[in-house]
């Protein structure tokens, strides 16, 4: 393949995971990682198989999926790309829209042929949640929750996931976070040659 044929292959995975996710096709959305392939989201941190396991127990959302940027060397390649995640829910009895926008990134491997994502860690940059029915009993619910405790590029998602019982999964990936910064910089020593090392 040319190192556009990868790119593309690799961009085609990323953007299927978003449709298999949301649509509930779970054997294909096992089938964009590989077996030993792991998993960072904000409520989530393990081994990909468990991840969708979960997300079979979970409700309905919508992932909006940007074009992925993807960097390639020889049967490894690298990819950011930009996302929306959208979530309805209730909470305190009260139906609220939640918008994240966030970046994946991602280590794919080409093995036997086949691309496929290794690892993914979601990276948090802002969002909110607002009343499907605006109403004072929304205004009474967003000034409940000490949602300041919270980083403010995932404080409501945060409070959305309070809500629930569902505690997050530290650490949670934001940019300018140590852990943030240390894992760009593990992914960029991957794709270079190097051996994957865990923080």
């Amino acid at each position: 393949m040319t190192a556009a044929e990868d790119k593309l292959a690799c961009a085609d995975v990323i953007v299927s995971w978003g449709l298999y996710r949301d649509q509930r096709r779970w054997p294909e959305l096992l089938s964009t990682f590989h077996p030993d392939g792991e998993i960072a989201v904000s409520w989530f941190r393990g081994p990909y198989a468990d991840f969708v396991e979960h997300c079979k127990r979970g409700g309905p959302s919508k992932h909006l999926i940007m074009a992925p940027l993807v960097k390639v060397n020889g049967d490894r390649a690298a990819a950011e790309t930009t996302i929306v995640i959208l979530v309805r829910q209730m909470i305190d009895n009260l139906p609220v829209d939640m918008t994240s926008r966030a970046r994946f990134l991602d280590r794919l491997e080409r093995r036997n042929g086949q691309w496929k994502i290794l690892e993914r860690a979601a990276v948090y940059e802002q969002d909110r949640l607002d009343p499907v029915i605006p109403s004072e009993g929304f205004a009474q619910m967003m000034r409940g929750p000490d949602a300041a405790k919270y980083p403010e590029p995932y404080r409501y998602m945060a409070v959305r996931l309070a809500s629930s019982g569902r505690p997050l999964a530290e650490p949670v990936h934001y940019d300018g976070a140590p852990h943030t910064e240390a894992l760009v910089e593990r992914y960029a020593a991957w794709l270079g040659g190097k051996q994957a090392r865990r923080p």
